[in-house]
Protein backbone atom coordinates (compact mmCIF):
# COMPACT_ATOMS: atom_id res chain seq x y z
CA UNK A 1 0.00 0.00 0.00
CA UNK A 2 1.20 3.62 -0.76
CA UNK A 3 2.79 5.18 2.14
CA UNK A 4 -0.03 7.74 3.25
CA UNK A 5 0.07 11.51 2.03
CA UNK A 6 1.39 13.90 4.66
CA UNK A 7 -0.58 16.47 6.00
CA UNK A 8 0.15 20.38 5.86
CA UNK A 9 2.85 21.30 7.49
CA UNK A 10 4.65 17.80 7.45
CA UNK A 11 6.96 17.04 4.87
CA UNK A 12 8.31 14.30 3.22
CA UNK A 13 12.03 14.81 1.86
CA UNK A 14 13.93 13.31 -0.75
CA UNK A 15 16.47 10.69 0.06
CA UNK A 16 18.84 11.61 -2.64
CA UNK A 17 21.12 13.39 0.16
CA UNK A 18 21.58 12.96 3.87
CA UNK A 19 19.78 15.59 5.61
CA UNK A 20 19.40 18.02 3.11
CA UNK A 21 16.75 20.53 4.61
CA UNK A 22 18.19 20.97 7.70
CA UNK A 23 21.75 21.13 6.29
CA UNK A 24 20.11 23.84 3.64
CA UNK A 25 17.31 24.85 5.75
CA UNK A 26 18.60 24.99 9.25
CA UNK A 27 22.24 25.00 10.79
CA UNK A 28 22.84 23.14 13.84
CA UNK A 29 24.12 25.75 16.51
CA UNK A 30 24.32 23.03 19.57
CA UNK A 31 23.14 20.14 21.19
CA UNK A 32 20.98 21.02 23.72
CA UNK A 33 19.64 17.46 25.00
CA UNK A 34 19.70 14.41 25.13
CA UNK A 35 16.79 11.88 25.86
CA UNK A 36 15.75 8.01 25.80
CA UNK A 37 13.78 9.06 22.71
CA UNK A 38 15.04 12.16 20.90
CA UNK A 39 17.81 14.43 20.18
CA UNK A 40 17.48 17.79 20.74
CA UNK A 41 19.46 20.30 18.72
CA UNK A 42 19.42 24.71 18.82
CA UNK A 43 19.05 25.60 15.27
CA UNK A 44 18.55 28.81 13.27
CA UNK A 45 16.45 28.92 9.67
CA UNK A 46 18.98 30.08 7.63
CA UNK A 47 16.10 32.09 5.34
CA UNK A 48 14.29 33.53 7.53
CA UNK A 49 17.04 33.94 11.42
CA UNK A 50 14.48 32.12 13.13
CA UNK A 51 15.76 29.93 15.99
CA UNK A 52 14.18 26.81 16.15
CA UNK A 53 14.79 23.65 18.39
CA UNK A 54 15.01 20.37 16.58
CA UNK A 55 13.68 17.49 18.18
CA UNK A 56 15.57 14.06 15.89
CA UNK A 57 13.78 10.52 16.99
CA UNK A 58 16.35 7.70 17.66
CA UNK A 59 14.27 5.42 16.05
CA UNK A 60 13.20 5.02 12.43
CA UNK A 61 9.98 5.83 10.34
CA UNK A 62 9.33 4.21 7.18
CA UNK A 63 5.95 5.49 6.60
CA UNK A 64 4.10 8.67 7.57
CA UNK A 65 1.10 6.77 8.52
CA UNK A 66 3.33 5.37 11.47
CA UNK A 67 4.90 9.15 11.98
CA UNK A 68 1.12 10.42 12.78
CA UNK A 69 0.54 7.62 15.16
CA UNK A 70 3.02 9.12 17.95
CA UNK A 71 1.90 10.75 20.27
CA UNK A 72 3.69 13.60 20.51
CA UNK A 73 2.48 14.70 16.73
CA UNK A 74 -1.66 13.80 17.80
CA UNK A 75 -1.19 16.30 21.01
CA UNK A 76 0.37 18.89 19.57
CA UNK A 77 -1.09 18.96 16.67
CA UNK A 78 -4.48 19.61 18.09
CA UNK A 79 -3.20 22.23 20.86
CA UNK A 80 -2.21 25.65 20.21
CA UNK A 81 -1.81 27.91 22.71
CA UNK A 82 0.87 30.33 24.67
CA UNK A 83 1.61 28.49 27.42
CA UNK A 84 2.26 25.13 25.24
CA UNK A 85 5.54 24.57 22.90
CA UNK A 86 4.48 25.18 19.38
CA UNK A 87 5.01 22.52 16.81
CA UNK A 88 6.45 24.70 13.99
CA UNK A 89 7.08 21.43 11.32
CA UNK A 90 7.46 18.21 11.16
CA UNK A 91 9.54 16.79 8.64
CA UNK A 92 10.46 13.01 7.89
CA UNK A 93 13.88 12.03 5.71
CA UNK A 94 15.59 8.73 5.21
CA UNK A 95 13.27 7.36 7.58
CA UNK A 96 14.16 9.54 10.31
CA UNK A 97 11.68 11.95 12.01
CA UNK A 98 12.17 15.41 13.01
CA UNK A 99 9.99 18.07 14.85
CA UNK A 100 11.03 21.71 14.29
CA UNK A 101 9.55 23.28 17.29
CA UNK A 102 9.94 27.23 18.24
CA UNK A 103 12.87 27.39 20.54
CA UNK A 104 13.27 28.53 24.40
CA UNK A 105 15.72 29.89 26.13
CA UNK A 106 15.74 28.19 29.39
CA UNK A 107 13.61 25.93 31.61
CA UNK A 108 11.82 26.24 35.06
CA UNK A 109 14.42 23.67 36.41
CA UNK A 110 17.34 25.60 35.07
CA UNK A 111 15.68 28.77 36.49
CA UNK A 112 15.67 27.15 39.87
CA UNK A 113 19.11 25.73 39.99
CA UNK A 114 20.23 29.38 39.15
CA UNK A 115 18.52 30.69 41.84
CA UNK A 116 19.88 28.13 43.92
CA UNK A 117 23.41 28.65 43.14
CA UNK A 118 23.21 32.12 44.26
CA UNK A 119 21.47 31.55 47.36
CA UNK A 120 18.08 33.19 46.73
CA UNK A 121 14.36 32.45 46.65
CA UNK A 122 11.98 33.39 44.08
CA UNK A 123 9.50 36.32 44.99
CA UNK A 124 5.85 34.71 45.78
CA UNK A 125 4.57 36.91 42.93
CA UNK A 126 6.98 35.14 40.37
CA UNK A 127 5.94 31.74 41.53
CA UNK A 128 2.50 32.72 41.32
CA UNK A 129 3.24 33.79 37.41
CA UNK A 130 4.95 30.39 36.34
CA UNK A 131 1.97 28.45 38.06
CA UNK A 132 -0.69 30.37 36.50
CA UNK A 133 0.51 29.76 33.07
CA UNK A 134 1.63 26.33 34.01
CA UNK A 135 -2.19 25.63 34.77
CA UNK A 136 -3.51 27.98 31.94
CA UNK A 137 -1.39 24.99 29.53
CA UNK A 138 -3.13 22.12 31.65
CA UNK A 139 -6.55 23.47 31.32
CA UNK A 140 -6.41 24.02 27.88
CA UNK A 141 -5.13 20.44 27.14
CA UNK A 142 -7.44 18.67 29.84
CA UNK A 143 -9.93 20.43 27.76
CA UNK A 144 -9.11 19.22 24.35
CA UNK A 145 -8.46 15.98 25.97
CA UNK A 146 -5.37 14.90 26.43
CA UNK A 147 -3.25 14.66 29.33
CA UNK A 148 0.69 15.56 29.70
CA UNK A 149 1.98 12.32 32.31
CA UNK A 150 5.25 13.57 32.34
CA UNK A 151 5.05 17.12 34.25
CA UNK A 152 8.62 18.12 35.97
CA UNK A 153 10.40 21.54 35.73
CA UNK A 154 12.76 20.53 32.97
CA UNK A 155 9.54 20.33 30.65
CA UNK A 156 8.04 23.65 31.48
CA UNK A 157 10.26 25.78 28.91
CA UNK A 158 10.68 29.49 28.98
CA UNK A 159 10.42 32.13 26.61
CA UNK A 160 11.12 35.50 28.38
CA UNK A 161 8.71 35.85 30.82
CA UNK A 162 6.33 33.04 29.24
CA UNK A 163 6.08 29.88 30.88
CA UNK A 164 5.22 26.74 28.05
CA UNK A 165 4.53 23.44 28.63
CA UNK A 166 6.60 21.24 26.41
CA UNK A 167 7.76 17.42 26.01
CA UNK A 168 4.56 15.70 24.98
CA UNK A 169 6.08 11.91 24.53
CA UNK A 170 3.90 10.32 27.11
CA UNK A 171 0.68 12.65 26.80
CA UNK A 172 -2.42 10.16 26.53
CA UNK A 173 -5.90 11.10 25.20
CA UNK A 174 -8.69 11.59 28.39
CA UNK A 175 -10.82 9.43 26.10
CA UNK A 176 -8.26 6.09 25.74
CA UNK A 177 -8.48 3.11 27.73
CA UNK A 178 -6.55 1.88 30.15
CA UNK A 179 -4.17 -0.03 31.17
CA UNK A 180 -1.62 2.16 29.88
CA UNK A 181 2.35 1.79 30.00
CA UNK A 182 3.72 1.38 33.01
CA UNK A 183 6.69 3.78 32.65
CA UNK A 184 5.09 7.27 33.43
CA UNK A 185 6.77 10.57 34.52
CA UNK A 186 9.67 11.13 36.29
CA UNK A 187 9.60 9.35 40.07
CA UNK A 188 9.71 12.36 42.05
CA UNK A 189 6.82 13.95 40.53
CA UNK A 190 4.40 10.54 40.20
CA UNK A 191 1.10 10.69 42.07
CA UNK A 192 0.47 8.23 44.20
CA UNK A 193 -2.37 6.17 42.37
CA UNK A 194 0.55 6.17 39.67
CA UNK A 195 3.59 4.62 42.68
CA UNK A 196 0.79 1.92 43.54
CA UNK A 197 0.22 1.11 39.81
CA UNK A 198 -3.57 1.72 39.00
CA UNK A 199 -4.69 1.16 35.81
CA UNK A 200 -7.36 3.87 36.03
CA UNK A 201 -5.35 6.89 36.29
CA UNK A 202 -6.23 10.09 34.31
CA UNK A 203 -5.77 14.18 34.02
CA UNK A 204 -6.03 14.51 38.30
CA UNK A 205 -1.92 13.03 37.98
CA UNK A 206 -0.88 15.92 35.94
CA UNK A 207 -2.31 17.72 38.80
CA UNK A 208 -0.80 16.40 42.00
CA UNK A 209 2.73 17.28 39.61
CA UNK A 210 1.53 20.73 39.89
CA UNK A 211 1.72 21.05 43.52
CA UNK A 212 4.92 19.24 43.92
CA UNK A 213 6.85 21.52 41.38
CA UNK A 214 5.22 24.37 43.43
CA UNK A 215 6.60 23.27 46.63
CA UNK A 216 9.81 22.82 44.69
CA UNK A 217 9.61 26.90 43.30
CA UNK A 218 9.60 27.72 46.72
CA UNK A 219 11.98 25.55 48.41
CA UNK A 220 14.37 25.16 45.62
CA UNK A 221 14.35 21.40 45.98
CA UNK A 222 12.68 18.16 45.39
CA UNK A 223 9.88 18.11 48.00
CA UNK A 224 9.63 14.25 47.41
CA UNK A 225 12.89 12.98 46.55
CA UNK A 226 12.61 9.18 46.10
CA UNK A 227 15.55 6.83 45.51
CA UNK A 228 13.02 3.91 44.40
CA UNK A 229 9.30 3.45 43.84
CA UNK A 230 9.14 2.16 47.76
CA UNK A 231 11.23 5.25 48.83
CA UNK A 232 8.74 7.72 46.85
CA UNK A 233 5.99 6.16 48.64
CA UNK A 234 7.84 6.66 52.29
CA UNK A 235 8.68 10.34 51.87
CA UNK A 236 5.69 11.36 50.45
CA UNK A 237 3.47 9.79 53.50
CA UNK A 238 5.74 11.26 55.86
CA UNK A 239 4.89 14.50 54.81
CA UNK A 240 1.13 13.44 53.70
CA UNK A 241 0.56 11.10 56.34
CA UNK A 242 -0.45 7.76 56.11
CA UNK A 243 -3.14 7.21 53.26
CA UNK A 244 -7.05 5.85 55.01
CA UNK A 245 -10.02 4.71 52.96
CA UNK A 246 -11.13 7.98 54.45
CA UNK A 247 -8.63 10.24 52.33
CA UNK A 248 -8.09 7.83 49.19
CA UNK A 249 -10.65 5.37 48.88
CA UNK A 250 -8.34 3.24 46.50
CA UNK A 251 -5.64 3.22 48.73
CA UNK A 252 -5.81 0.19 50.66
CA UNK A 253 -6.79 -2.42 47.68
CA UNK A 254 -4.16 -0.76 45.68
CA UNK A 255 -1.43 -1.49 48.26
CA UNK A 256 -2.96 -5.10 49.03
CA UNK A 257 -2.47 -5.84 45.21
CA UNK A 258 1.40 -5.23 45.34
CA UNK A 259 1.83 -6.63 48.60
CA UNK A 260 2.65 -3.22 49.98
CA UNK A 261 2.26 -1.81 53.56
CA UNK A 262 2.25 1.54 53.99
CA UNK A 263 4.03 3.08 56.01
CA UNK A 264 2.61 5.03 59.30
CA UNK A 265 2.99 8.07 59.47
CA UNK A 266 0.83 11.30 60.76
CA UNK A 267 1.02 14.23 58.29
CA UNK A 268 3.44 16.76 58.73
CA UNK A 269 2.41 20.68 58.78
CA UNK A 270 3.23 22.07 55.07
CA UNK A 271 4.11 25.28 56.29
CA UNK A 272 6.83 23.24 58.65
CA UNK A 273 8.38 22.71 55.70
CA UNK A 274 7.50 25.46 53.76
CA UNK A 275 8.69 28.56 55.72
CA UNK A 276 8.20 31.11 52.68
CA UNK A 277 4.83 30.29 51.41
CA UNK A 278 1.55 31.88 51.93
CA UNK A 279 -1.77 30.38 53.56
CA UNK A 280 -3.19 30.70 50.42
CA UNK A 281 -0.22 29.12 48.18
CA UNK A 282 0.28 26.26 50.99
CA UNK A 283 -3.87 25.67 50.35
CA UNK A 284 -3.47 25.47 46.62
CA UNK A 285 -0.45 22.88 47.35
CA UNK A 286 -2.64 20.91 49.76
CA UNK A 287 -5.39 20.50 47.66
CA UNK A 288 -3.42 19.69 44.41
CA UNK A 289 -1.20 16.71 46.87
CA UNK A 290 -4.39 15.19 47.82
CA UNK A 291 -4.40 11.53 48.09
CA UNK A 292 -8.13 10.78 46.63
CA UNK A 293 -7.33 12.03 42.58
CA UNK A 294 -11.09 13.42 42.21
CA UNK A 295 -10.39 16.07 45.27
CA UNK A 296 -7.71 17.22 43.32
CA UNK A 297 -8.60 20.97 42.08
CA UNK A 298 -8.92 21.18 37.92
CA UNK A 299 -6.58 22.98 36.55
CA UNK A 300 -9.17 25.94 35.76
CA UNK A 301 -10.69 25.61 39.32
CA UNK A 302 -7.06 25.85 40.35
CA UNK A 303 -6.25 29.55 38.47
CA UNK A 304 -9.68 30.87 40.54
CA UNK A 305 -7.88 30.23 43.93
CA UNK A 306 -7.53 32.58 46.45
CA UNK A 307 -3.82 32.41 46.05
CA UNK A 308 -4.39 33.86 42.23
CA UNK A 309 -6.86 36.75 43.90
CA UNK A 310 -4.33 39.14 43.66
CA UNK A 311 -3.08 42.56 42.68
CA UNK A 312 0.27 41.19 41.22
CA UNK A 313 0.81 41.32 37.50
CA UNK A 314 -0.63 37.92 36.13
CA UNK A 315 -1.06 36.80 32.32
CA UNK A 316 -4.48 37.56 30.88
CA UNK A 317 -6.64 34.08 30.95
CA UNK A 318 -6.15 32.48 27.57
CA UNK A 319 -9.63 30.54 26.11
CA UNK A 320 -7.69 29.93 22.58
CA UNK A 321 -5.33 30.25 20.39
CA UNK A 322 -4.64 34.22 21.72
CA UNK A 323 -4.62 35.95 24.92
CA UNK A 324 -8.05 37.51 25.44
CA UNK A 325 -8.01 40.32 28.62
CA UNK A 326 -11.76 39.79 29.14
CA UNK A 327 -12.29 37.62 32.60
CA UNK A 328 -13.39 34.14 31.63
CA UNK A 329 -16.76 33.52 33.49
CA UNK A 330 -16.74 30.15 35.41
CA UNK A 331 -17.78 27.15 33.54
CA UNK A 332 -18.98 23.52 33.74
CA UNK A 333 -16.81 20.41 32.92
CA UNK A 334 -16.09 20.08 29.17
CA UNK A 335 -16.47 16.75 27.67
CA UNK A 336 -13.54 15.79 25.58
CA UNK A 337 -14.36 15.90 22.03
CA UNK A 338 -14.47 12.74 20.36
CA UNK A 339 -12.37 12.84 17.34
CA UNK A 340 -11.12 9.93 14.58
CA UNK A 341 -7.68 10.47 14.76
CA UNK A 342 -7.65 7.78 11.83
CA UNK A 343 -9.17 10.55 9.74
CA UNK A 344 -6.18 11.78 6.98
CA UNK A 345 -8.77 14.47 6.08
CA UNK A 346 -9.65 15.56 9.44
CA UNK A 347 -5.86 15.29 10.40
CA UNK A 348 -5.44 17.66 7.22
CA UNK A 349 -7.76 20.54 7.96
CA UNK A 350 -6.80 20.38 11.40
CA UNK A 351 -3.22 21.08 10.64
CA UNK A 352 -3.88 23.79 8.58
CA UNK A 353 -6.09 25.34 10.69
CA UNK A 354 -3.16 25.20 12.94
CA UNK A 355 -0.32 26.66 10.74
CA UNK A 356 -3.02 29.37 9.67
CA UNK A 357 -3.01 30.18 13.41
CA UNK A 358 0.52 30.32 13.76
CA UNK A 359 1.09 32.03 10.47
CA UNK A 360 -1.80 34.61 11.90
Amino acid sequence: MADARPPSGVRPQSAAAPNPVLLNQYRVTKTVGDGTYGVVMRAQNTQTQDVVAIKRMKRKFYSWQECMELREIKSLRKLSHPNIVKLREVIRENDELFFIFEYCETTVYQQMKDMSNVGKQFAEDKIRSIMYQVLAGLSHMHKHGFFHRDLKPENLLVAGDVVKVADFGLAREIRSRPPYTEYVSTRWYRAPEILLHSFNYNSPIDLWASGVIMAELYMLRPLFPGTSESDQIFKICSVMGTPTPHTWNDSQKLAANMNFKFPQFSPTPLQSLITNASAEGLQLMMDFMKYEPVQRPRADEAMSYPFFQTDACLPPPVEETRYSRAPQPERPPVQPKKVDLDSTDELIAEAQSMLASIDA
